[in-house]
């Protein structure tokens, strides 16, 4: 049978056993869908390129070290690995990327800036309209980021809840809840900053 038709548990024995091959299989097979994962949330190709590689790193020691559980699947694994280390450099440089859309209680994708109606009627001054607009861009920020991370998903790359749930090692549920839970937490930060007139 060619290596290329093995299952992602039995490229892991085989690149355990010392064939360096099967790690490339499994490399090549998943790398756009890690790749791509990594990139809707960083949305920095250089750092995306880092946590690539440094995601591959400690795939090796991990498998290397033969702490690799099989009850788990290959991708949703890998997809952790990727994630924490996604988290651990946002932590250090203390800063999330952007991110300016959410879901409406009915599901439907909307800006941030829909959430206050008639955002740019209310100042006629420019500067307050930006300021405005960037504190609100602020507040997304600092949503948890399990709650972002779905928004992220939603929004850029137009993934399903259940594709999300997939990716992310979640029930379809919980994604549908981290989302709800986001527009519920940046409605409360609104109304703590006095930015008033959002929908409730």
């Amino acid at each position: 049978m060619s290596i290329q038709l093995l299952s992602d548990n039995e490229l892991i024995h085989l690149y355990i056993n010392g064939n360096e091959t099967a790690l490339s299989v499994l490399v090549k097979r998943h790398k756009r869908r890690i790749y791509s994962y990594i990139y809707l949330i960083t949305r920095n190709k250089s750092l995306t390129e880092d946590v690539f590689q440094d995601t591959f790193f400690k795939v090796i020691q991990t498998l290397k070290k033969g702490k690799y559980n099989e009850e788990g699947k290959f991708l949703p694994w890998i997809l952790r690995i990727a994630k924490n280390l996604i988290i651990d450099h946002f932590r250090k440089t203390k800063k999330m990327p952007s991110i300016s859309y959410v879901i409406n209680d009915e599901g439907e994708e909307t800006t941030i800036f829909d959430i206050i109606p008639d955002v740019n009627n209310q100042s006629g001054n420019i500067e307050e309209q930006t300021q405005l607009k960037k504190d609100i861009r602020s507040i997304v920020n600092e949503l948890p980021i399990e709650q972002k991370e779905v928004v992220i998903m939603r929004t850029y790359y137009d993934m399903s809840f259940k594709e999300i749930a997939l990716m992310t090692n979640v029930s379809i549920n919980t994604s549908l809840g981290r989302m709800r839970y986001a527009l519920i937490n940046l409605k409360k930060m609104l109304e703590e900053r006095n930015i008033e007139s959002f929908v409730a």
